[in-house]
């Protein structure tokens, strides 16, 4: 049979999910999920006192502040009718480009970087919005093109324009490590979507051609960081002594770790970025090799967790947004413990839920209550007229 033919079997039949009330939809929720990354959020908070010396600010108590709003935000994503979300799609996406389009204009320079808008008095990161905006539009995409003409190449253009646009603008301002996710969480979702492998060995094969051309177009600083990751002890003081300490901090945790509140290179301040890109160093010196682990396991039951949820989705756009959240979240954990460890070079990106951060935790949350939106609607049928154009 034809994959147009497994999808029409798939969604032959009533599969419209019968209309719950308000409290019928909030014990439908997946809250195992819930507990899960509430649990995640717990080991932030105590990872930020520790790291302020056993105080609860300035970091602990504003993370817990913004998980709780993060949560409401969440509930608030997860009930509303899925439909409200295929239509929102493309504006969403719209939206988190135009506020990357003016961050070069407007944005608040930082460490030689301009990443950040200030808008009303409060500071965003657009890029953390477009990674579930590039969600939502790739899935609402996939939704409307028939199956056949997934790995058509005129059709392939049309996400390959949604995912480069982002990426070329967060290279600007310059982000790598951001530009590096969005071509990940986009390469992912086109593969879950059906677009033939051979795409993906032409597009790998073009980046390899081409890193003589972009190593050259690397800004001094980032070179000096790959330069870094190949041989962090030739500036051991300079562009070296963060992950030189990172590493020092892993090594003196050993298999039970220092304890809690005990982690001299972060408690010395030797240690730098921790209450952010390397808390997870700081946690594996205080509850050592078993507590890591014991936290990536975490890590990895949310991510069990929205693989389940995306593998009971029956519409395309309900599993690629669950899929994609899920690949975005991946990516991140990943990035991140890889980096202090050495196994790539330092990158800003955040531990998820664990890392102090606004933009990151309320956009990360948003993405969590997509997730859970997809599967409680995840028998809802879209009509043509829902669905609409491209």
């Amino acid at each position: 049979m034809s994959a147009a033919g497994v999808r029409a079997d798939m969604f032959a039949g009533s599969l419209d999910t019968p209309q719950l009330n308000f409290s019928e939809k909030l014990l439908a929720l997946n809250w195992i999920f819930i507990a899960l990354i509430t649990a995640l959020a717990g080991v932030g908070a105590a990872a930020l006192y520790s790291v302020a010396g056993g105080s609860l600010t300035p970091w602990a108590e504003a993370h817990v502040i913004r998980y709780c709003l993060g949560l409401g935000l969440l509930f608030a994503v997860a009930l509303t009718d899925i439909k409200v979300w295929v239509r929102l799609a493309y504006p969403v996406y719209l939206l988190a480009l135009l506020l990357l389009v003016m961050v070069p204009f407007l944005g608040i320079e930082s460490s030689g970087a301009q990443r950040w808008l200030s808008l009303g008095g409060v500071n965003l990161q657009p890029a953390e919005l477009m990674k579930v905006a590039l969600v939502l539009a790739l899935a609402r995409y996939y939704e409307w093109l028939p199956p056949r003409h997934i790995s058509n190449p005129l059709a392939l253009m049309v996400p390959a324009v949604m995912i480069g646009v982002p990426v070329a603008l967060v290279v600007l301002q310059p982000d790598l490590g951001t530009a590096v996710l969005f071509a990940a969480v986009g390469g992912g979702m086109l593969f879950l979507a059906g677009a033939s492998w051979i795409y993906f060995v032409f597009g790998i094969t073009g980046v390899l051609g081409a890193l003589p051309f972009l190593w050259n177009s690397l800004y001094d600083y980032q070179k000096v960081r790959v330069m870094t990751f190949l041989d962090p002890d030739k500036d051991p003081l300079g562009a070296g002594y963060h992950i030189l300490q990172s590493k020092i901090a892993l090594g003196s945790g050993g298999v039970m770790g220092k304890g809690y509140l005990k982690g001299t290179q972060s408690q010395l301040d030797f240690l730098p970025e921790k209450h952010t890109d390397f808390i997870f160093t700081m946690f594996a010196e205080e509850m050592g090799f078993v507590g890591s682990l014991g936290l990536l396991a975490l890590y990895l039951l949310v991510l069990m967790s929205i693989v389940y949820m995306a593998l009971r989705c029956r519409t395309q756009f309900a599993r690629l947004v669950a899929a994609g959240v899920g690949i975005t979240m991946f990516v991140y954990v990943f990035i991140n413990v890889a980096m202090v460890m050495g196994l790539v070079p330092v990158v800003g990106v955040p531990l998820p839920l664990v890392s102090y951060g606004g933009t990151s935790m309320i956009t990360l949350m948003f993405g969590f209550g997509l997730v859970l939106n997809a599967h409680l609607h995840r028998r809802t049928r879209f009509r043509p007229h829902e669905v609409g154009v491209i």
